[in-house]
Protein backbone atom coordinates (compact mmCIF):
# COMPACT_ATOMS: atom_id res chain seq x y z
CA UNK A 1 0.00 0.00 0.00
CA UNK A 2 2.87 2.14 0.31
CA UNK A 3 2.53 4.30 -3.04
CA UNK A 4 -1.26 4.49 -2.26
CA UNK A 5 -0.27 6.61 0.46
CA UNK A 6 -0.27 9.84 -1.61
CA UNK A 7 -3.17 9.85 -1.95
CA UNK A 8 -5.25 11.90 0.49
CA UNK A 9 -8.81 12.83 -0.91
CA UNK A 10 -10.94 12.89 -3.88
CA UNK A 11 -8.64 15.27 -5.64
CA UNK A 12 -5.32 14.40 -4.44
CA UNK A 13 -2.96 16.83 -2.39
CA UNK A 14 -3.04 20.70 -2.87
CA UNK A 15 0.36 21.11 -4.87
CA UNK A 16 -1.61 19.64 -7.78
CA UNK A 17 -3.02 22.94 -8.80
CA UNK A 18 -0.43 23.84 -10.99
CA UNK A 19 -0.27 20.27 -12.73
CA UNK A 20 -4.10 20.56 -14.12
CA UNK A 21 -6.86 18.19 -14.40
CA UNK A 22 -4.78 15.78 -16.74
CA UNK A 23 -2.56 15.57 -13.33
CA UNK A 24 -5.42 14.96 -10.56
CA UNK A 25 -7.34 12.60 -13.21
CA UNK A 26 -4.19 10.46 -13.92
CA UNK A 27 -2.99 10.27 -10.26
CA UNK A 28 -6.49 8.92 -8.50
CA UNK A 29 -7.02 6.90 -11.59
CA UNK A 30 -3.28 5.40 -10.87
CA UNK A 31 -4.21 4.52 -6.96
CA UNK A 32 -7.62 3.00 -8.38
CA UNK A 33 -6.43 0.34 -10.50
CA UNK A 34 -3.36 -0.29 -8.63
CA UNK A 35 -5.12 -0.43 -5.32
CA UNK A 36 -8.27 -2.09 -6.59
CA UNK A 37 -11.67 -0.83 -5.51
CA UNK A 38 -11.83 -2.36 -2.21
CA UNK A 39 -7.87 -1.08 -1.14
CA UNK A 40 -9.33 2.22 -2.77
CA UNK A 41 -12.26 2.81 -1.34
CA UNK A 42 -10.79 1.50 2.29
CA UNK A 43 -7.93 4.51 1.91
CA UNK A 44 -10.75 6.98 0.99
CA UNK A 45 -12.22 5.93 4.18
CA UNK A 46 -9.75 6.55 6.16
CA UNK A 47 -8.34 9.28 4.52
CA UNK A 48 -11.69 11.44 4.81
CA UNK A 49 -12.61 10.76 8.03
CA UNK A 50 -9.40 12.18 9.51
CA UNK A 51 -9.52 15.23 6.93
CA UNK A 52 -13.15 15.79 8.25
CA UNK A 53 -12.57 14.55 11.93
CA UNK A 54 -16.25 16.29 12.71
CA UNK A 55 -18.23 14.90 10.18
CA UNK A 56 -20.92 12.32 11.06
CA UNK A 57 -20.70 8.74 9.80
CA UNK A 58 -23.21 9.06 6.99
CA UNK A 59 -21.57 12.14 5.84
CA UNK A 60 -18.39 10.33 5.12
CA UNK A 61 -20.43 7.35 3.68
CA UNK A 62 -22.00 10.10 1.10
CA UNK A 63 -18.56 11.50 0.46
CA UNK A 64 -17.00 7.65 -0.03
CA UNK A 65 -19.73 6.60 -2.39
CA UNK A 66 -19.15 9.46 -4.68
CA UNK A 67 -15.47 9.73 -4.84
CA UNK A 68 -15.10 5.29 -5.49
CA UNK A 69 -18.16 5.92 -7.78
CA UNK A 70 -16.20 8.41 -9.75
CA UNK A 71 -13.25 6.72 -9.64
CA UNK A 72 -14.94 3.19 -11.08
CA UNK A 73 -16.74 4.66 -13.76
CA UNK A 74 -14.03 7.07 -14.67
CA UNK A 75 -10.44 4.76 -14.63
CA UNK A 76 -11.42 1.67 -16.72
CA UNK A 77 -9.23 1.54 -19.95
CA UNK A 78 -11.00 3.26 -22.65
CA UNK A 79 -12.79 6.05 -20.83
CA UNK A 80 -13.72 9.16 -21.95
CA UNK A 81 -10.91 11.55 -20.97
CA UNK A 82 -13.92 14.24 -20.17
CA UNK A 83 -15.92 11.93 -17.98
CA UNK A 84 -13.52 12.21 -14.54
CA UNK A 85 -13.60 16.26 -15.07
CA UNK A 86 -17.07 16.46 -15.64
CA UNK A 87 -18.12 13.80 -12.77
CA UNK A 88 -15.28 15.93 -10.15
CA UNK A 89 -17.36 18.94 -11.23
CA UNK A 90 -20.51 17.52 -10.84
CA UNK A 91 -19.20 16.45 -6.75
CA UNK A 92 -17.87 20.27 -6.52
CA UNK A 93 -21.52 21.55 -7.91
CA UNK A 94 -23.42 19.08 -5.03
CA UNK A 95 -20.82 19.99 -2.02
CA UNK A 96 -21.84 23.75 -2.69
CA UNK A 97 -25.86 23.15 -2.88
CA UNK A 98 -27.36 23.91 0.25
CA UNK A 99 -28.57 20.36 0.89
CA UNK A 100 -25.21 18.51 0.48
CA UNK A 101 -24.89 15.36 1.94
CA UNK A 102 -21.19 15.67 2.69
CA UNK A 103 -18.81 17.15 6.18
CA UNK A 104 -19.96 20.76 6.43
CA UNK A 105 -16.91 22.95 6.79
CA UNK A 106 -17.27 26.80 7.47
CA UNK A 107 -14.61 27.45 4.56
CA UNK A 108 -17.11 25.88 1.93
CA UNK A 109 -18.78 29.48 0.64
CA UNK A 110 -15.66 30.89 0.47
CA UNK A 111 -14.57 28.01 -1.55
CA UNK A 112 -18.06 27.96 -3.83
CA UNK A 113 -17.24 31.54 -5.00
CA UNK A 114 -14.67 30.36 -6.91
CA UNK A 115 -15.39 28.34 -9.94
CA UNK A 116 -13.59 24.83 -12.05
CA UNK A 117 -10.77 23.77 -11.04
CA UNK A 118 -10.02 26.52 -8.65
CA UNK A 119 -13.35 25.63 -6.58
CA UNK A 120 -12.38 22.22 -6.77
CA UNK A 121 -9.14 22.65 -5.41
CA UNK A 122 -10.51 24.70 -2.43
CA UNK A 123 -12.74 22.23 -1.35
CA UNK A 124 -10.23 19.47 -1.20
CA UNK A 125 -8.00 21.52 0.73
CA UNK A 126 -10.62 22.06 3.53
CA UNK A 127 -9.84 20.18 6.65
CA UNK A 128 -11.91 19.99 10.09
CA UNK A 129 -9.94 20.84 13.12
CA UNK A 130 -9.11 17.64 14.95
CA UNK A 131 -11.02 16.32 17.45
CA UNK A 132 -9.58 17.60 21.38
CA UNK A 133 -9.96 14.08 22.71
CA UNK A 134 -9.60 11.06 21.29
CA UNK A 135 -13.73 9.59 21.20
CA UNK A 136 -13.09 6.14 19.91
CA UNK A 137 -13.56 3.37 22.65
CA UNK A 138 -12.69 -0.02 22.04
CA UNK A 139 -16.02 -2.60 22.71
CA UNK A 140 -15.12 -5.95 24.19
CA UNK A 141 -13.97 -9.08 22.08
CA UNK A 142 -17.23 -10.58 22.18
CA UNK A 143 -19.03 -7.32 21.28
CA UNK A 144 -16.65 -6.75 18.52
CA UNK A 145 -17.48 -10.20 17.18
CA UNK A 146 -21.36 -10.14 17.69
CA UNK A 147 -20.91 -6.85 15.24
CA UNK A 148 -18.48 -8.58 12.79
CA UNK A 149 -20.63 -11.51 12.50
CA UNK A 150 -23.75 -9.31 12.21
CA UNK A 151 -22.34 -7.48 9.11
CA UNK A 152 -18.74 -7.31 8.35
CA UNK A 153 -18.80 -4.47 5.90
CA UNK A 154 -20.43 -2.48 7.84
CA UNK A 155 -18.64 -3.01 11.15
CA UNK A 156 -15.47 -2.40 9.18
CA UNK A 157 -16.81 1.30 7.90
CA UNK A 158 -18.03 1.64 11.16
CA UNK A 159 -14.84 1.33 12.70
CA UNK A 160 -12.54 2.68 10.49
CA UNK A 161 -14.60 5.94 10.45
CA UNK A 162 -14.32 6.38 14.51
CA UNK A 163 -10.74 5.23 14.49
CA UNK A 164 -9.46 7.64 11.45
CA UNK A 165 -11.40 10.66 13.04
CA UNK A 166 -10.76 10.54 16.62
CA UNK A 167 -7.11 9.47 15.64
CA UNK A 168 -7.00 12.83 12.75
CA UNK A 169 -3.72 14.00 13.77
CA UNK A 170 -1.75 10.93 13.98
CA UNK A 171 0.05 10.27 10.14
CA UNK A 172 -1.86 8.96 7.45
CA UNK A 173 0.66 5.52 7.40
CA UNK A 174 0.16 5.52 10.82
CA UNK A 175 -3.40 5.02 10.54
CA UNK A 176 -3.96 2.64 7.84
CA UNK A 177 -1.23 0.37 9.35
CA UNK A 178 -3.23 0.59 12.42
CA UNK A 179 -7.05 0.08 10.94
CA UNK A 180 -5.48 -2.48 9.02
CA UNK A 181 -3.96 -4.97 11.28
CA UNK A 182 -6.96 -4.32 13.84
CA UNK A 183 -9.55 -5.30 11.13
CA UNK A 184 -7.49 -8.96 10.51
CA UNK A 185 -7.10 -9.31 14.08
CA UNK A 186 -10.86 -9.37 14.14
CA UNK A 187 -11.94 -11.25 10.86
CA UNK A 188 -8.62 -13.62 12.24
CA UNK A 189 -10.16 -14.62 15.97
CA UNK A 190 -13.61 -14.36 15.28
CA UNK A 191 -14.14 -17.64 13.45
CA UNK A 192 -10.76 -18.98 15.45
CA UNK A 193 -11.66 -21.73 17.65
CA UNK A 194 -9.74 -19.63 21.10
CA UNK A 195 -11.09 -16.45 20.32
CA UNK A 196 -9.60 -15.01 23.45
CA UNK A 197 -6.17 -16.37 23.05
CA UNK A 198 -6.32 -15.80 19.59
CA UNK A 199 -7.27 -12.05 20.90
CA UNK A 200 -4.27 -11.96 23.74
CA UNK A 201 -1.68 -13.24 20.55
CA UNK A 202 -2.91 -10.43 18.35
CA UNK A 203 -2.84 -7.40 20.99
CA UNK A 204 0.79 -7.95 21.82
CA UNK A 205 1.68 -8.12 18.61
CA UNK A 206 0.34 -4.68 17.45
CA UNK A 207 1.07 -2.89 20.92
CA UNK A 208 3.48 -0.95 19.17
CA UNK A 209 1.28 -0.06 16.12
CA UNK A 210 -1.19 0.83 19.05
CA UNK A 211 1.33 3.09 21.11
CA UNK A 212 2.96 4.61 17.79
CA UNK A 213 -1.03 5.52 16.77
CA UNK A 214 -1.40 7.22 20.19
CA UNK A 215 1.88 8.53 20.59
CA UNK A 216 2.11 10.28 16.74
CA UNK A 217 -1.55 11.61 17.15
CA UNK A 218 -0.36 13.57 20.64
CA UNK A 219 2.79 14.72 18.79
CA UNK A 220 0.87 16.12 15.78
CA UNK A 221 -1.70 17.41 17.27
CA UNK A 222 0.81 19.79 19.26
CA UNK A 223 2.71 20.37 16.16
CA UNK A 224 -0.23 21.74 14.46
CA UNK A 225 -1.68 23.61 17.25
CA UNK A 226 2.27 24.99 17.97
CA UNK A 227 4.24 25.41 14.98
CA UNK A 228 8.12 23.81 15.07
CA UNK A 229 9.60 26.78 17.35
CA UNK A 230 6.55 26.37 19.74
CA UNK A 231 7.52 22.93 20.00
CA UNK A 232 10.57 23.48 20.60
CA UNK A 233 10.02 24.93 23.62
CA UNK A 234 7.01 23.00 24.73
CA UNK A 235 8.83 19.94 24.71
CA UNK A 236 12.03 21.33 26.47
CA UNK A 237 9.68 22.16 29.29
CA UNK A 238 7.83 18.83 29.43
CA UNK A 239 11.91 17.32 30.07
CA UNK A 240 12.93 20.15 32.34
CA UNK A 241 10.06 19.42 34.02
CA UNK A 242 10.68 15.60 34.63
CA UNK A 243 14.41 15.48 34.48
CA UNK A 244 14.99 18.72 37.09
CA UNK A 245 18.97 17.74 36.92
CA UNK A 246 19.39 17.96 33.43
CA UNK A 247 20.93 20.97 32.14
CA UNK A 248 19.66 23.60 29.40
CA UNK A 249 22.27 22.40 27.21
CA UNK A 250 21.46 18.43 27.52
CA UNK A 251 17.62 19.31 26.56
CA UNK A 252 17.45 21.80 24.10
CA UNK A 253 18.73 19.32 21.17
CA UNK A 254 16.30 16.91 22.51
CA UNK A 255 13.77 19.32 22.20
CA UNK A 256 14.70 20.43 18.34
CA UNK A 257 15.33 16.89 17.77
CA UNK A 258 11.30 16.16 18.66
CA UNK A 259 10.29 19.35 16.51
CA UNK A 260 12.04 18.22 13.51
CA UNK A 261 10.87 14.65 14.10
CA UNK A 262 7.19 16.29 14.05
CA UNK A 263 8.09 18.65 10.85
CA UNK A 264 9.30 15.70 9.24
CA UNK A 265 6.65 13.02 9.35
CA UNK A 266 3.36 14.55 10.77
CA UNK A 267 2.13 14.87 6.76
CA UNK A 268 4.81 12.34 5.25
CA UNK A 269 3.22 9.47 3.03
CA UNK A 270 6.59 7.38 3.97
CA UNK A 271 5.38 4.60 5.73
CA UNK A 272 8.40 3.88 8.05
CA UNK A 273 9.13 8.03 8.62
CA UNK A 274 7.28 8.40 12.26
CA UNK A 275 8.15 4.79 13.32
CA UNK A 276 11.98 5.09 12.24
CA UNK A 277 12.21 8.89 13.76
CA UNK A 278 10.32 8.26 17.35
CA UNK A 279 12.60 5.24 18.07
CA UNK A 280 15.47 7.10 17.07
CA UNK A 281 14.40 10.16 19.37
CA UNK A 282 13.53 8.14 22.16
CA UNK A 283 17.32 6.06 21.77
CA UNK A 284 19.08 9.52 22.26
CA UNK A 285 16.62 10.48 25.29
CA UNK A 286 17.36 7.31 26.70
CA UNK A 287 21.28 7.95 26.53
CA UNK A 288 21.42 11.82 27.49
CA UNK A 289 19.11 11.28 30.44
CA UNK A 290 19.39 7.61 31.74
CA UNK A 291 22.70 8.74 33.70
CA UNK A 292 21.45 12.06 34.94
CA UNK A 293 17.77 10.54 36.36
CA UNK A 294 17.08 7.35 38.24
CA UNK A 295 13.47 7.51 36.86
CA UNK A 296 14.10 7.70 33.10
CA UNK A 297 16.95 5.13 33.69
CA UNK A 298 13.70 2.93 34.80
CA UNK A 299 12.07 3.68 31.59
CA UNK A 300 14.51 2.97 29.60
CA UNK A 301 15.47 -0.49 30.67
CA UNK A 302 12.91 -1.89 28.17
CA UNK A 303 14.21 -3.48 24.83
CA UNK A 304 10.70 -1.85 23.04
CA UNK A 305 11.85 1.91 22.80
CA UNK A 306 8.11 2.36 21.66
CA UNK A 307 7.44 1.32 25.13
CA UNK A 308 9.92 3.58 26.64
CA UNK A 309 8.71 6.67 24.60
CA UNK A 310 5.47 6.03 26.50
CA UNK A 311 6.88 5.56 29.64
CA UNK A 312 8.99 8.41 29.49
CA UNK A 313 6.16 10.93 28.38
CA UNK A 314 3.72 9.25 31.55
CA UNK A 315 6.51 10.22 34.30
CA UNK A 316 5.02 12.72 36.54
CA UNK A 317 6.49 16.15 37.20
CA UNK A 318 9.24 15.77 39.40
CA UNK A 319 8.85 17.65 43.12
CA UNK A 320 9.41 21.22 43.16
CA UNK A 321 13.09 21.53 43.45
CA UNK A 322 14.64 24.40 45.82
CA UNK A 323 16.82 26.36 43.22
CA UNK A 324 18.38 29.55 43.50
CA UNK A 325 16.49 32.53 41.71
CA UNK A 326 17.24 33.74 38.14
CA UNK A 327 19.22 36.79 37.17
CA UNK A 328 17.12 38.88 35.18
CA UNK A 329 18.00 39.32 31.61
CA UNK A 330 19.21 42.60 30.16
CA UNK A 331 17.52 44.32 27.29
CA UNK A 332 21.14 43.87 25.47
CA UNK A 333 20.54 40.22 26.38
CA UNK A 334 17.29 39.77 25.06
CA UNK A 335 17.14 42.10 22.46
CA UNK A 336 20.84 40.79 20.89
CA UNK A 337 21.21 38.23 18.58
CA UNK A 338 21.04 35.28 20.62
CA UNK A 339 17.96 36.72 21.87
CA UNK A 340 15.50 33.87 21.32
CA UNK A 341 17.97 31.58 22.91
CA UNK A 342 18.16 33.70 26.18
CA UNK A 343 14.67 33.53 26.24
CA UNK A 344 14.29 30.18 25.55
CA UNK A 345 16.41 29.32 28.24
CA UNK A 346 14.55 31.97 30.69
CA UNK A 347 11.50 29.87 29.93
CA UNK A 348 13.46 26.61 30.59
CA UNK A 349 14.22 27.95 34.38
CA UNK A 350 10.76 28.91 34.95
CA UNK A 351 9.25 25.22 34.03
CA UNK A 352 11.91 23.86 35.84
CA UNK A 353 11.34 25.09 39.02
CA UNK A 354 7.20 25.12 38.34
CA UNK A 355 7.17 21.45 37.32
CA UNK A 356 3.59 21.13 38.05
CA UNK A 357 2.98 24.17 35.70
CA UNK A 358 0.70 22.93 32.49
CA UNK A 359 1.59 23.28 29.72
CA UNK A 360 -0.94 25.37 27.93
CA UNK A 361 -0.06 28.25 31.01
CA UNK A 362 3.37 27.78 29.83
CA UNK A 363 2.49 27.56 26.71
CA UNK A 364 0.30 31.27 27.19
CA UNK A 365 3.48 32.74 29.11
CA UNK A 366 5.68 31.77 26.04
CA UNK A 367 3.55 33.87 23.40
CA UNK A 368 3.25 36.78 26.05
CA UNK A 369 6.87 36.62 26.63
CA UNK A 370 7.47 36.46 23.37
CA UNK A 371 4.93 39.75 22.38
CA UNK A 372 6.99 41.97 25.44
CA UNK A 373 10.30 40.91 23.47
CA UNK A 374 8.71 41.68 20.31
CA UNK A 375 7.30 45.29 21.75
CA UNK A 376 10.26 46.38 24.05
CA UNK A 377 12.80 45.63 21.38
CA UNK A 378 11.16 47.35 18.91
CA UNK A 379 11.20 50.83 21.26
CA UNK A 380 13.85 53.26 22.06
CA UNK A 381 14.42 52.36 24.94
CA UNK A 382 14.37 48.80 25.95
CA UNK A 383 15.16 48.46 29.07
CA UNK A 384 12.81 50.67 30.57
CA UNK A 385 10.04 49.11 28.71
CA UNK A 386 11.21 45.71 30.03
CA UNK A 387 11.24 46.52 33.28
CA UNK A 388 7.70 48.44 33.48
CA UNK A 389 6.71 44.51 32.20
CA UNK A 390 8.86 42.79 34.75
CA UNK A 391 6.89 44.86 37.31
CA UNK A 392 3.25 43.55 35.86
CA UNK A 393 4.96 40.26 36.01
CA UNK A 394 5.56 40.30 39.37
CA UNK A 395 2.73 41.43 40.91
CA UNK A 396 0.20 39.64 38.43
CA UNK A 397 1.77 36.36 36.68
CA UNK A 398 3.90 35.33 39.13
CA UNK A 399 1.20 34.55 41.77
CA UNK A 400 -1.24 33.10 39.07
CA UNK A 401 1.54 30.68 37.98
CA UNK A 402 2.19 29.66 41.35
CA UNK A 403 -2.24 28.42 41.91
CA UNK A 404 -1.97 26.85 38.69
CA UNK A 405 1.13 24.96 39.89
CA UNK A 406 -0.38 24.02 43.43
CA UNK A 407 -3.41 23.32 41.53
CA UNK A 408 -2.02 20.57 38.97
CA UNK A 409 0.48 19.40 41.77
CA UNK A 410 -2.29 18.51 44.16
CA UNK A 411 -4.69 16.83 41.07
CA UNK A 412 -1.52 14.59 40.44
CA UNK A 413 -0.71 13.65 44.12
CA UNK A 414 -4.51 13.05 45.60
CA UNK A 415 -7.23 11.16 44.73
CA UNK A 416 -10.31 12.89 42.94
CA UNK A 417 -12.43 12.37 45.60
CA UNK A 418 -9.37 14.04 48.25
CA UNK A 419 -8.84 17.06 45.46
CA UNK A 420 -12.06 18.22 45.02
CA UNK A 421 -12.49 18.14 48.86
CA UNK A 422 -9.30 19.92 49.58
CA UNK A 423 -10.31 22.65 46.65
CA UNK A 424 -13.54 23.28 47.70
CA UNK A 425 -12.01 24.10 51.25
CA UNK A 426 -9.47 26.64 49.80
CA UNK A 427 -12.15 28.41 47.51
CA UNK A 428 -14.26 28.90 50.49
CA UNK A 429 -11.54 30.72 52.23
CA UNK A 430 -10.24 32.24 49.39
CA UNK A 431 -13.83 33.75 48.41
CA UNK A 432 -15.80 34.20 51.44
CA UNK A 433 -18.52 36.41 50.09
CA UNK A 434 -19.50 34.02 47.19
CA UNK A 435 -22.48 32.19 47.52
CA UNK A 436 -22.70 28.51 47.33
CA UNK A 437 -23.89 28.46 43.41
CA UNK A 438 -20.88 30.23 42.95
CA UNK A 439 -18.78 28.40 44.65
CA UNK A 440 -19.89 25.29 43.10
CA UNK A 441 -19.47 26.76 39.52
CA UNK A 442 -15.29 27.63 40.25
CA UNK A 443 -15.20 24.45 41.98
CA UNK A 444 -16.24 22.79 38.76
CA UNK A 445 -14.22 25.06 36.45
CA UNK A 446 -11.38 24.20 38.19
CA UNK A 447 -11.97 20.42 38.19
CA UNK A 448 -12.40 20.28 35.08
CA UNK A 449 -9.25 22.33 34.11
CA UNK A 450 -7.09 20.08 35.99
CA UNK A 451 -8.84 16.67 34.68
CA UNK A 452 -8.23 17.61 31.13
CA UNK A 453 -5.08 19.92 30.84
CA UNK A 454 -2.60 19.40 34.37
CA UNK A 455 -1.98 15.43 32.08
CA UNK A 456 0.71 15.34 30.50
CA UNK A 457 -0.97 14.66 26.61
CA UNK A 458 -3.62 17.55 27.50
CA UNK A 459 -4.96 18.44 24.42
CA UNK A 460 -3.37 21.83 23.60
CA UNK A 461 -6.29 23.70 21.72
CA UNK A 462 -9.04 22.85 24.38
CA UNK A 463 -6.86 23.76 27.33
CA UNK A 464 -5.37 27.07 25.40
CA UNK A 465 -9.72 27.41 25.60
CA UNK A 466 -9.20 26.84 29.19
CA UNK A 467 -7.09 28.87 30.46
Amino acid sequence: MRAALALLLLLATAHAAHRGRAYVREKVCHEYRMLGKENFRTLTIVANSRKYSNGTFEEIGHLVREIVSLAETCCTNGADPSCYDAGSTALSVKSCSADSPFPAHPGTAECCAHEGLERKLCLAALRHPPQQLPQYLQPSDKELCQAFRQDPRTFADRFLYEYASSYSQAPLPVLLGSTTTFLSMVSTCCISPAPTVCFLKEKLERKTLSLLTLMSNRICSRFSAYGKDKVIFSYLALLAQKALTASFEDLLPLAEDAAELSSQCCDSEAEDCMQKKLLEHTAKVCTTLSARDERFANCCKGKNLMENYFCILALPPAPAPKLPETSELTSKELCGKEGPLHATRSMFELAQRHPSLPDAILAKVYDSSEKVRGECCSTKDPSTCLDSKRKWMEAELLPLLEKASQLCRQYITLTFLEFKKSLRESLTQAEPDASPAQLEQLLEQRASFASTCCLPDAPPLLCASKV
